[in-house]
């Protein structure tokens, strides 16, 4: 169980919760929502343990499963497979045992291997205590459905993409929470932040399924409606302009029809408690006008302003992000190429021999199986990393604007507005203000960290940067991860509208669609081919 009492949780200034009593216990599956800035990261960091509230207590009991919307850094050196075992212990174990069995072989003395072989024999017990053999099929078959082969799992983490990284993470949390037996774990508590995010639609429906069956307590933050609506029984929504989080004890459909009947009932109750008071009001005034009244004037002034400082915040409609792309700087007729590209990271060859060309103003869709190479073409595209072989012909005029899904390009220790004046260093000060205003981030908020944004706010700062640049060749990865509904759509409008090259990696169907591509190139083996509505059912399972 996990359970937070006098909770209060600030962003700079900003009140995101205050005074808030949370539990979540086994069999609880809950869908924390709002809209990107309201809290949910943060207040899914801090029931984890990973952060400290501004004021209240969080109390854990038992094992949580928690997944930041970043990949955590650590030993980066350890193999896939092993950061996937880990989660019980059986790394280790399996490391010594393979010691013990290299000591049995080689020594000499019948004294040490009678020792050798006595430990081997306690570590195979141990081995077998916590699942043995079957253990290890486990995690492999947890892996296969998260769309993790074998030649990754065999390759050091650092050698992998941060979306790799991330599945690695949510297999070792699953491979926990799936426990059971002596010592098990089923009761493990899953916080997970955006899940489904590097996913293939494979993965995403084996993944509903999961979580639908466990036992434990979760919490989900997810834009996948369909998650919601499948797995969750209970919704918190996290409102940002209370700074108060409402909790319904029921499924997603229902809490959509409830939450539309409160935000009814809520505007009904301020309308008549407005009109009261506004009736107090004049009254006061006609009555202030006597002096023999002006008592009663006053009480009656007083009573109107308590009805309306007692009533709830007026809920303005979410905002969202004005997105638009500026005309592209001109370039000539083919401002990028490239030819021969290859790759590897180790024994791991990620592709090979790839060329192409990237014409002004042409729409290009990359399409390749998970670790086949979509976001590493695009870092040797965006000169992020650097070829094996190959190289990258600039064209006249290129300008390259280059959106990284894990957040790259964006200075995590820097503030927003260090962030932007670095992205734009020739635009002026209240240029970028106003850009700024239009991505929804102003007053102290431009002090602000960029670490501590939440992936949706780190999206939007990344994104304005791209806005300040004109760039006329944008290379864009998961640029619609961790957006809400309505910012997606901002994203696919500029998608639509914009005039220069675009090449884009997604698993997002809408925003190929809103692409409108000419050209697909399909990866490891860099073939070229005219777009055809027949690759779009390849686009989530990309």
């Amino acid at each position: 169980m996990i359970t937070a009492t006098g909770l209060q949780l600030r962003a700079g200034s900003r009140i995101l919760l205050d005074d808030t009593t949370l539990r979540i216990q086994p069999g609880d599956r809950i869908g924390l929502v709002g809209r990107n800035g309201a809290g949910k990261t943060t207040t899914l960091k801090v029931l984890a343990g990973e952060g400290e509230p501004y004021a209240g207590d969080v109390t854990v009991g038992g094992e949580v499963g928690y997944l930041p919307q970043d990949p955590r850094e650590g030993d980066l050196s350890v193999l896939a497979k092993n950061r996937v075992l880990s989660a019980r212990g059986l790394d280790r174990i399996l490391r010594d045992m393979e010691k013990a069995q290299t000591a049995m072989a080689e020594l000499v003395d019948d004294g040490e291997r009678d020792k050798a072989v006595r430990k081997y024999g306690r570590l195979e017990e141990r081995f077998s205590s916590l699942g043995g053999y079957a253990a290890e099929s486990e995690a492999a078959r947890i892996c296969a459905n998260l769309g993790l082969e074998e030649r990754i799992l065999d390759q050091p983490l650092q050698t992998l993409s941060g979306g790799q990284r991330r599945r690695v993470e949510l297999a070792r949390i699953l491979f926990a929470a799936s426990e059971s037996g002596a010592g098990g774990k089923s009761g493990t508590m899953l916080l997970l932040d955006e899940p489904t995010n590097h996913l293939d639609a494979d993965s995403i429906s084996w993944l509903r399924g999961f979580l639908k069956a466990h036992e434990g307590g979760l919490v989900v933050i997810s834009h996948d409606v369909d998650l919601l609506d499948e797995v969750v029984n209970k919704v918190w929504f996290l409102d940002a302009t209370r700074g108060e989080l409402d909790a319904y004890n029921m499924n997603w459909k229902r809490y959509q029809e409830a939450r539309a009947t409160d935000e009814k009932r809520r505007r009904r109750e301020r309308a008549n408690a407005e009109k009261k008071a506004s009736a107090l009001q004049q009254q006061a005034a006609k009555l202030g006008a006597k002096a023999t009244k002006a008592v009663a004037a006053k009480n009656m002034a007083r009573r109107a302003d308590e009805m309306l400082s007692n009533l709830d915040e007026e809920r303005q409609s979410d905002k969202v992000a004005k997105i638009k792309f500026p005309a592209p700087a001109s370039c000539g007729k083919t401002p990028l190429t490239a030819e021969g590209l290859s790759k590897s990271y180790g024994s791991l060859e990620i592709f090979t021999g790839v060329d192409l060309a990237i014409d002004r103003g042409s729409k290009v869709v990359v399409l390749g199986l998970n670790g086949a190479g979509k976001t590493t073409l695009l870092r040797l595209l965006g000169g992020m990393e650097k070829p094996d072989t190959g190289s990258m012909i600039p064209g006249h005029g290129m300008r390259i604007g280059y959106y990284a899904q894990e957040h790259e390009t964006l200075d995590h220790d820097s503030s927003v507005w260090d962030n932007i004046r670095h992205l734009a260093p020739d635009t002026g000060a209240q240029e970028l203000r106003t850009l700024l205003g239009s991505f929804l981030f102003s007053g102290e908020q431009l002090d602000q960290p960029a670490g501590t944004l939440s992936g949706g706010e780190k999206t939007r700062l990344a994104l304005a940067g791209l806005v300040s640049s004109a760039a006329n060749v944008l290379l864009l990865d998961e640029p619609t991860n961790n957006l809400d509904p309505a910012s997606r759509e901002q994203v696919l409008d500029a998608l639509r509208s914009y005039t220069g090259a675009v090449v884009l990696v997604t698993h997002d169907p809408g925003a190929v669609e809103a692409l409108e591509p000419e050209r697909v190139i399909l990866l490891p083996d860099g073939t070229e081919d005219h777009w055809s509505a027949d690759y779009l059912e390849l686009v989530q399972l990309a």
